[in-house]
């Protein structure tokens, strides 16, 4: 999947905007469509959200970076020079950390740990709180469904029409659609998740988010 730095901000005006436009592949208004209130008609607490954004991101991080402490590096085990009579300073080891080639003091090493907690209803409420502040401002869109076909040029024809094209976008399926898969992955700023897997960084990452109602109704069975 490709990755998007930006992070866009919420929108603290929630109106109590329950529907949301209806769009065919001509890109037509063909109808309206009620949205559940507890999923999509919620004012966003950007405290909560930047929790749950920000332990999700820690969660995901793998420490790569690892340094060896003096015990750790190879060598050394021999004193350098005799302990008096040099001139010099005592070490007993060349593998030192103030020694070219010893160790490392205090250095990063890859068993840190950077999970956070956080429970279940707290990442559902910051889901729902997103995909709330994307619907006030008119960046949550609705088609009849997607085009069953697996060309890149069909796919792009749709999205051009659509309110958005060319922002990053993230295409929301209520299920495994291989179709959608093989058609939208060399559209730039067009990524595809399924609905059960979508969470707050995904979310976060793309300005408009674009589904069908099949993905409405799996999105509100998940969160509701």
């Amino acid at each position: 999947m490709k990755k998007h730095p930006q992070k866009w901000k919420l929108t603290r005006k929630i109106t109590n905007m329950t529907k949301v436009s209806v769009y065919n592949n001509k890109g037509e208004q063909t109808s309206e469509l009620d949205l559940n209130e507890s999923v999509f008609g919620l004012s966003p607490k950007e405290t909560l959200v930047q929790q749950v954004y920000l332990a999700q991101q820690a969660n995901a991080r793998e420490p790569w970076a690892d340094t060896k402490d003096r015990g750790e590096v190879r060598g050394g085990g021999k004193k350098p020079w005799k302990q008096k009579g040099t001139g010099r300073a005592r070490h007993g080891s060349s593998r030192s950390p103030i020694w070219s080639g010893g160790g490392v003091t205090f250095g990063p090493l890859s068993i840190r740990n950077y999970m956070q907690k956080v429970n279940k209803k707290m990442k559902k409420r910051a889901t729902t709180m997103v995909l709330s502040s994307k619907v006030s401002v008119n960046k949550f869109i609705v088609l009849e469904d997607f085009v069953a076909t697996t060309k890149t040029k069909d796919t792009l024809n749709i999205l051009n029409k659509l309110p958005g094209f060319g922002r990053t976008t993230l295409l929301i399926s209520p299920n495994i659609d291989k179709n959608l898969l093989l058609s939208a992955r060399n559209i730039n700023k067009v990524d595809v998740q399924r609905a059960i897997d979508v969470n707050i960084v995904d979310l976060m990452h793309h300005q408009f988010i674009i589904t069908t109602r099949a993905g409405v109704e799996a999105l509100e069975k998940r969160l509701s």
